[in-house]
């Protein structure tokens, strides 16, 4: 029996209405933070770009205040935490404290009822490649992510010089593939984009270090007190299979990292000192 037009369209929208719980339940989400502070206009373009992604769902929990060089640091509980609207509009949540604790407030809190699928932090203002990224908040609030079982990126792009919709555009490609084809597990994917001509994109190891600091010089003494302060320099790495390097002269780098930092090949070696 064939059906009228209006009770197709009937039918038609009770199959939407249906399906619009399960449209949600299976949606992409997606928790950003950073170390520069919920203020930060890179973790706008950011927000903006990955929300453009079907299917995805994106929420901001970040510091509510710039953090750079926290690593995974944390002070703890209780922790304070300001909503930030934008034209009455819910932007993020400001967290009074780390990365890290951005990060697990996110994890623990928003995401209690539905959890996440993915962590990205960034962007980053300024490049963490080599060693530098193990004093990172950027890099450290992805960490934070996989001690908490969740897989994470951390991108960063040189402080000048850069197109940072190019730059979140570049993480969204990422982030795509991961939704369609599963996050690795257990893995932190560090993404660093340099200034000027992009030369293309190296999958690099982390090594090298590209800053130093000249010696710590007296700038003001009083009684028992005296204030020093260091200097940082730039250094040019000359190891062509590092990031750091390969950062340096024009590439793209993506690294994986892990939460695990044992020196494997030293195992043996520490074994053979007969310490028992």
């Amino acid at each position: 029996m064939l059906q009228s037009k209006s009770a197709r369209q009937t039918i038609l929208l009770s199959c939407l209405v249906l399906l619009c719980p399960l449209a949600n339940a299976q949606s992409y989400r997606i928790l950003i933070t950073n170390d520069d502070g919920i203020q930060s206009p890179l973790l706008a373009v950011l927000k903006e770009t990955l929300e453009a992604l079907p299917g995805v769902e994106v929420m901001v929990s970040a510091p509510h205040e710039n953090q750079s060089g926290s690593s995974n640091s944390s002070i703890g509980s209780p922790l304070t935490v300001d909503r930030i609207y934008v034209d009455d509009v819910l932007f993020g949540y400001a967290v009074h404290g780390k990365p890290a604790d951005a990060v697990t407030f996110g994890l623990n809190h928003l995401g209690v009822d539905q959890p996440f699928d993915l962590v990205v932090s960034g962007i980053n203002l300024g490049p963490n490649v080599g060693s530098v990224s193990h004093g990172s908040g950027t890099v450290g609030a992805a960490m934070r992510a996989q001690f908490l079982g969740y897989p994470s990126i951390a991108i960063s792009q040189e402080t000048s010089g850069v197109d940072t919709v190019a730059t979140a555009q570049f993480a969204a490609r990422i982030v795509d593939k991961y939704r369609r084809d599963g996050a690795p597990e257990g893995i932190v994917l560090s993404i660093n984009i340099p200034r000027g001509e992009i030369k293309g994109v190296r999958v690099s190891p982390m090594g090298d270090s590209y800053l130093g600091r000249d010696p710590y010089q007296v700038i003001s003494e009083e009684g028992n007190t005296t204030e020093y302060e260091a200097t940082r320099i730039r250094l040019q790495s000359e190891t062509p299979d590092t990031d750091t390097y390969s950062f340096q002269n024009g590439y793209i780098t993506v690294t994986p990292l892990k939460f695990d930092w044992t020196a494997y090949a030293f195992i043996d070696e520490l074994k053979s000192w007969n310490l028992q």
